[in-house]
């Protein structure tokens, strides 16, 4: 038994930063794992969308559709920064894809595993990232122009009463933004 005026060791002060940084640690493994163990993700997920979509689509011109925000393309972000902007993107198209409006227009078993893939993701993605409101400073946040785009896209339906035609355009813009999420994986993996 130690004497009573004998000097305690120090780990109770140490062992708090101690665990922050083996959480980081965790953290970071966790979402570079995630994009590692299943490589096949936007591919995937980019076949689905083409198979929802019924043989006689054909693109039509609607006025003012939205387009994928260019400022998005060029972003060099961090991982932690990647895969908060991946994790909003996926949020963002399982709510919009999600829809009841979707299934007068898609084809149903494929839209369900689109659906069932995109949350996979999104439920992994959430579990590696620590909070978003720390990752983005300054006015060219990406998370608020995410945000935006997906609102003109439900503006977009809504204008064009959830026609089959302005699902056709929201699936072509589907596309791009999980061509765009392919990009935010390889940065994710650096």
């Amino acid at each position: 038994m130690a004497a009573p005026n004998a000097p305690q060791p120090r780990l109770p002060h140490a062992a708090p930063a101690l665990l922050l940084l083996l959480t980081a640690l965790a953290t970071t493994l966790a979402c570079q794992q995630l994009w590692t163990h299943d490589d096949t993700f936007p591919g995937d997920a980019l076949r689905l969308l083409q198979d929802v979509a019924p043989s006689h689509a054909q693109p039509c011109h609607l006025q003012e559709p939205p387009f994928f925000p260019d400022t998005l393309l060029h972003n060099n972000l961090c991982p932690h920064q990647a895969a908060a902007t991946a994790l909003r993107i996926l949020q963002n198209l399982f709510h919009t894809l999600g829809t009841n409006s979707t299934r007068q227009h898609w084809h149903s078993q494929p839209r369900n595993d689109l659906l069932n893939k995109l949350q996979h993701y999104i439920h992994h993605l959430e579990r590696c990232l620590p909070d978003n409101a720390t990752l983005f400073k300054g006015p060219r946040n990406p998370l608020l122009t995410i945000n935006k785009y997906f609102r003109d896209i439900q503006l977009f339906l809504h204008a064009h009463n959830h026609s089959a035609c302005a699902w056709e355009h929201v699936r072509l813009e589907a596309r791009t933004s999980l061509q765009h999420l392919h990009n935010l994986t390889r940065t994710m993996r650096r």
